[in-house]
């Protein structure tokens, strides 16, 4: 039988301005990270994993402040947690997917075969089975759009809408640090532009585009961070790979 975790997620503090967390006895292909970005006025949640545990009470010793939770998109292992969360804020192209719970936008639905039971080294809860999982929906407070900012009191992140991996695909930029927090535009592995809502020529506009921005950090959604040398190179990559 395969055990039950005692803690599901593990959360790692980078520095005083961000926290990185993750689920760990998820299959790491698609584990996704879950950033906590912290200001001094608000936080901003950038996803929140699949769900299968409450976030919000796992963070409960992190949360002194107001917290927008932001969906970089609507799959389920970025955005199935975030029903336990006040303040939900997505791209306006994903809005009625998220509310709806979208089977299909949100990579839900079983027949689809995203969630088994054998991705899961440790149990979430006690008698889980893939097969019971169900994507909460959730209305959003807040509809973003390319360009938005969302004010943390010392720092402010730019809404970056970069749609080619799933229609409502955004990245959050600091300007002032140079950091991105890229969602699953890219990451350090395959880059997918054949899923339901996704778009290769979209995909390869919003890659040009981050091509031109002065990255100096990339905190991805899934895997490790990396520099933006490194994103220029996995963007130039992705670039030429269609083509061929």
């Amino acid at each position: 039988m395969i055990p039950t975790a005692d803690h599901w997620f593990k959360i790692q503090h980078l520095h005083p301005r961000l926290i990185w967390i993750t689920e760990p006895f998820y299959w790491q292909w698609n584990r996704a990270n879950i950033w906590l970005i912290r200001g001094r006025d608000r936080d901003v949640l950038l996803d929140a994993g699949t769900g299968v545990v409450d976030l919000r009470a796992a963070l409960a010793g992190q949360l002194d402040k107001p917290l927008l939770a932001v969906a970089s998109h609507v799959h389920f292992d970025h955005a199935g947690g975030l029903a336990v969360f006040d303040d939900v804020a997505v791209h306006e192209a994903e809005a009625a997917a998220l509310a709806s719970a979208d089977p299909v936008m949100t990579l839900s639905d079983p027949a689809m075969g995203w969630i088994q039971d054998d991705h899961f080294a440790r149990l979430p809860t006690q008698g889980f089975q893939a097969a019971n999982y169900r994507f909460r929906s959730v209305t959003p407070g807040r509809l973003l759009a390319d360009g938005d900012r969302l004010e943390l009191g010392n720092r402010t992140l730019e809404v970056i809408h970069l749609p080619g991996h799933s229609p409502g695909s955004i990245a959050l930029f600091e300007p002032v640090s140079r950091e991105l927090y890229s969602g699953d535009v890219v990451y350090d592995g395959e880059l997918l532009d054949t899923l339901p809502g996704g778009n290769r020529e979209a995909y390869a506009a919003s890659a040009h585009r981050l091509l031109h921005l002065p990255v100096r950090t990339v905190y991805p959604g899934h895997y490790k961070p990396f520099d933006g040398d490194y994103l220029r190179e996995l963007l130039a990559g992705y670039l030429s790979r269609r083509v061929q």
